[in-house]
């Protein structure tokens, strides 16, 4: 035999399963409809044929910009989802955020035998590999160049307004606005500002992997604003377009009544899977909460949504995402925020004292406060310095009035302890609340004083809180606190180092908007890992249904409503009085211990006295009916 003829085999059965992957690839094809879109939340159709012998891991990944590498997609569908992937061709309506970058989509195989443990997504799942690309799509271009992701926000004054929002040029804009919608005759400048990879602190959010261009952001001033009006505008310019014309109801600083919608940790959701999961629920939250504001009719109102914003976590386009989601409703009410472990907390962060080593971790991403601090802007001028290159962290702390309530923010993940700017702030704000404009006073954090979940992690924070921020919500008479970060629904009493009483404040975690991890409630401490979890005297409602809370205050009395998701109902429900005094509060399971043990004492007591009522009327029949029969009864007729 030839010493060559091993060789010419071998070459042969090369070029043999090489010309059979190669024309394999070839004739996959993936077409776009249509090629361009006209604004952020439009859908395109992805179509696709040509796979030969589909694997059940083939997917369909989504860039953008069009030249990221491989690896560095934003999201991925495996086309095993649809019903009929074995046939090799399929097709999918995604709905597509503007990211200011046009897009395009590509088709991998992927096999069981190249799953890389070492690479997972946010549930621990592997990351598609990308080896082997089948084909690519024509790319997708998005026609408006304009104004994107508009939300509102109150300022220091009564009769103004701000208004903010993204463009991919930075040019010149403007906010028109007025009191009709033909007569916007109004027109306020907007400053401009934006941030880069390099003011990151840390991975993803300064990788190849997680950073995109996050656009210019807009931020103007509406001024000299009658009370109490409904306002039309619009932003843009007349060489980058202008956006849809918004409307919204300005402050009435003359009237009683306030109206709030609140919760904690949200995030957005994407019709695609990425590197984290994100949170399907608060597309339901969004929606009853339109409902709400639209039945408001020309009423101001504002939401309050306590840390853990967008869940972006370094993954910049999940920002964008989110900015999108919530535009329907923060383009009409103010959209108020205050900061949590998720947009903040890294390794180096300033504040990190030794008792917080297992605390403030990694959970922001590596964005150390950078896009929440410049994509919000908050009255106030709280701000505490980073430490790197990074623009200060800003919109910690601050307050406002709106009605007949003050509302207080403040932050978690800074210092608040005695001898810093938030303590005195928290410490001043408080003691100058002048009760008679506004009797009822609501404190608002992301991670909470009081909760019966199992988060034995942050009890160290939770006892300096206590210790140092408690006598000043006891103190000056804070009517509520409302808290996020355990991603589930809980109402206290009234308390005071744990104590139910009529002097204390009424702390209500609310963060049940969107985010599904959810913490288990605490153990009995005997039984650790038994799956028996009492409720304490101290803890009136539990749920952990996600939802919002509506607050509807006057002068006499503030009511506080948990509104579910799956039904859009109130579930639970706290009124309290301007005095203090809890007037009730009701809900459907676990409405309560103390409504526990009482109910069933009356409900045994009513059954009881229902009992002897109607043995006494049976009783009382029985002996007329034995009496009439021993008399006579006349006949009636004409005649008588």
């Amino acid at each position: 035999m030839s010493p060559l003829t091993p060789l010419l085999f071998f070459i042969i059965i090369f070029f043999f399963f090489f010309c059979k992957f190669a024309s394999s690839s070839s004739s996959v094809s993936i077409t776009i409809f249509p090629k361009k879109l006209s604004r952020s939340g439009d859908s395109v159709r992805v179509q696709w044929s040509g796979v030969d012998s589909p694997s059940r891991l083939d997917w369909l990944g989504i860039y953008a910009p069009p030249n990221s590498s491989s690896d560095n997609f934003i999201g991925y569908i495996f086309l095993s989802s649809f019903p009929d992937w074995k046939s090799g061709s399929g097709s999918v309506s995604i709905p597509l955020v503007n990211l200011r970058s046009k897009y395009e989509f590509r088709i991998f195989r992927w096999t069981e035998n190249e799953i890389d443990p070492s690479r997972k997504d946010h549930d621990h799942n592997p990351l598609p590999g990308t080896k082997h690309l089948l084909a690519r799509s024509d790319e997708l271009a998005f026609e408006y160049r304009g104004p994107d992701q508009i939300h509102l926000a109150f300022t220091d004054r009564n009769d103004e307004m701000r208004v903010m929002f993204v463009t991919s040029d930075g040019k010149k804009s403007f906010v028109r606005y007025g009191v009709t919608e033909d007569r916007m005759d109004a027109r306020a400048l907007t400053e401009v500002r934006t941030y880069e990879r390099e003011d990151m602190c840390d991975s993803p959010a300064n990788d190849s992997v997680g950073w995109r261009d996050p656009g210019f952001i807009h931020d103007g001033v509406m001024t000299n604003l009658t009370k109490g009006k409904r306002y039309y505008y619009k932003v843009g310019s007349d060489g980058g377009g202008w956006s849809t014309t918004h409307s919204f109801v300005s402050k009435h600083g003359d009237s009683d009544e306030t109206i709030a919608f609140l919760f904690g940790d949200m995030g957005a959701s994407t019709p695609y899977s990425t590197f984290l999961r994100t949170q399907e629920e608060s597309k339901s939250t969004i929606k009853w909460i339109l409902r709400d504001v639209e039945s408001i009719g020309d009423k101001p109102a504002f939401i309050s949504h306590i840390g853990d914003i967008s869940y972006a976590r370094g993954y910049s386009w999940l920002w964008d995402t989110f900015f999108t989601q919530i535009e329907p409703i923060a383009s009409k009410v103010p959209y108020h925020v205050c900061i949590g472990n998720h947009e903040y907390n890294w390794p180096l962060q300033p504040w990190r004292p030794p008792w917080a080593q297992a605390i403030y971790g990694t959970d922001g991403g590596g964005e150390c406060g950078v896009p929440y601090s410049l994509k919000f802007h908050m009255p106030g001028n709280s701000s505490e310095p980073t430490g790197t290159r990074a623009p200060p962290t800003q919109n910690l702390f601050y307050s406002f009035d709106l009605g007949s309530v003050h509302f207080v923010y403040i932050s978690t993940e800074t210092n608040f302890l005695p001898g810093s700017h938030q303590y005195t702030f928290i410490k001043q704000d408080l003691k100058s609340v002048d009760r008679k404009k506004t009797p009822f006073v609501v404190v608002q954090g992301h991670r909470p004083m009081y909760t019966t979940s199992d988060e034995f992690r942050d009890a160290p924070l939770r006892k300096i809180m206590l210790e140092h921020l408690e006598p000043l919500f006891v103190n000056n008479n804070v009517t509520l606190a409302l808290w996020g970060h355990v991603h589930r629904y809980e109402r206290f009493c009234p308390l005071n180092n744990f104590t139910c009483g009529s002097k204390g404040t009424v702390h209500i975690v609310i963060g049940m908007a969107g985010q599904d991890w959810q913490s288990i409630w605490e153990p009995r401490v005997d039984h650790p890992k038994d799956p028996v979890f009492p409720q304490p005297m101290r803890s009136l409602y539990r749920g952990g249904e996600f939802g919002y809370t509506r607050m509807v205050a006057t002068k006499e009395k503030l009511t506080l409503s948990y509104v579910g998701n799956h039904d859009g109902e109130v579930h639970d429900m706290v009124e309290i009085l301007a005095s203090g005094e809890v007037l009730s509060g009701g809900g459907s399971p676990n409405s309560g211990v103390m409504e526990t043990r009482l109910s069933w004492y009356v409900r045994l007591a009513s059954v009881l006295v229902l009992g002897a009522f109607i043995g006494y009327v049976l009783g009382f029949v029985s002996h007329a009916k034995r009496a009439a029969r021993k008399r006579w009864i006349p006949v009636k007729s004409d005649e008588t």
